[in-house]
């Protein structure tokens, strides 16, 4: 069953917006409903060094999608749009996730030599520090309940041909820079580990988290950083080059913190599960986020909830996924395609774009380009909007302005564009499943 994503009550009841609150301490998305949690209501964790909560973001319990039978267009204040939870954000931080430093009482260091890989079998707290070329740091323990907590300090590595963090296997993985810089470098052709396609800098098998306070830099020819599993990031700096994607998870992206300035051939934000199509989806509710990318921006199968933070976004599509939800954050959106794009890449949930909060500006190319596309539905129920470009709304079920402050082309609007098959104009044309 689809998840339940719009239900129109009563004309002229007030819109229900969206209450979150944003960052790592307290990351909660609900629709239509006063939620909030904070770490002290989180899963508690073992205060040993080497032991964490080893939730992540569940999908919620699926209901009966109510279906639309055709486009309508709405005028300000005459519906109201509820969401349910799309991405159940109450322990999806753990306390250790959240924890910036780690505790290194009985830390093992290593220094990296050239030609010389660090391999970890065991559950622990592991410092790293040095300057080397052709050395990975390879995690693969026998306990599949390890947490392994890899902390950079000072840390340059360049390879070849093979990432320098390589998570073969573990319940979870902490990578966790120290007030320092580390660079972290693939150079070359990634080559396969067995049927094993490793094509990040830091790639990992299990869940993976980013955290600390100094800076990371990654240069790949490949992704950047791959989580074959979930990828959480709380806090740290990063810096991005590569020719694929910047942040890949495989199952689901979180992310409540952080600096990122991500340079990427492909999409600079990417959750994809081929095998799954319910799984792919991205929760933000804190960071600053700096992004050019040769196609999206940030790119979820099922859900992309924006709970929080700032965003320069240069993109050939800005935000894309099946259930794209704004509740918060500054957005900014320069795209060569469609800024904001809902379209139907998974059946877990409707093709929905919805518009709670936020500051958000959207600049488009020219041609047959949208500022907000859905294959499906748009409520715009609050937040500034600010759109520059030919086409501002184009939707193929339903479109809604309830809410909010709209700004196309220098002229507010109060109604919501009609559709206009065939051409661009107002509403822009119906693209039918156009991704």
């Amino acid at each position: 069953m689809r998840k339940p994503t719009a239900i129109l009550t009563a004309i002229s009841m007030a819109v229900i917006l969206t209450v979150t609150v944003a960052g790592c301490s307290s990351a909660s998305s609900v629709s239509g409903t006063a939620a909030s949690s904070s770490a002290a209501a989180q899963t508690s964790e073992d205060s040993s060094a080497v032991t964490a909560d080893s939730s992540s973001a569940e999908t919620a319990s699926e209901d009966t999608a109510e279906d639309t039978a055709a486009a309508s267009v709405t005028s300000a204040g005459t519906g109201t749009v509820v969401s349910d939870t799309l991405i159940d954000t109450s322990d999806l931080f753990s306390e250790r996730d959240l924890e910036q430093s780690a505790d290194t009482t009985d830390a093992v260091s290593y220094t990296a030599e050239s030609g010389s890989d660090i391999t970890i079998t065991e559950a622990g707290v592991y410092i790293i520090s040095g300057t080397a070329t052709d050395c990975s740091i390879i995690v693969d323990c026998a306990d599949e309940d390890a947490k392994v907590q890899i902390v950079l300090d000072g840390v340059s590595i360049t390879n070849t041909d093979t990432p320098v963090i390589y998570v073969k296997a573990a319940d979870k993985c902490f990578v966790t820079t120290t007030d320092s810089t580390n660079t972290l470098s693939v150079t070359g052709t990634f080559t396969s580990d067995g049927e094993t396609n490793t094509d990040a800098v830091i790639f990992s098998k299990a869940d993976l988290v980013l955290n600390g306070v100094g800076t990371l830099n990654i240069s790949s020819t490949g992704n950047g950083i791959t989580s074959k599993d979930d990828l959480k990031v709380t806090g740290g700096t990063y810096s991005i080059e590569c020719t694929k994607n910047g942040l890949e998870g495989k199952d689901s992206i979180a992310v409540c913190g952080g600096s990122f300035t991500i340079n990427s051939g492909a999409d600079g934000l990417h959750s994809e599960n081929s095998d799954d199509s319910t799984l792919g989806s991205i929760y933000i509710s804190g960071g600053t986020f700096d992004i050019t990318s040769g196609d999206d921006g940030i790119h979820g199968t099922t859900a992309i909830v924006i709970d929080g933070g700032e965003f320069s976004i240069d993109a050939v599509e800005g935000i894309e996924a099946t259930y794209i939800q704004i509740n918060d954050g500054t957005i900014s959106i320069n795209a060569s395609d469609d800024g904001i794009n809902a379209s139907a890449k998974s059946t877990a949930y409707d093709v929905v774009v919805e518009l709670n909060g936020g500051t958000i500006s959207i600049v488009m190319g020219s041609g047959d380009t949208d500022a907000v596309d859905a294959n499906g539905s748009i409520y715009v129920n609050g937040g500034n909007i600010t759109i520059t470009g030919n086409s501002s709304f184009d939707y193929d079920t339903t479109g809604e302005l309830n809410g909010g402050t709209v700004i196309v082309n220098g002229e507010q609007i109060t109604e919501m564009p009609a559709q206009m098959m065939g051409g661009g104009m107002a509403g822009g044309m119906g693209k039918g499943s156009r991704g």
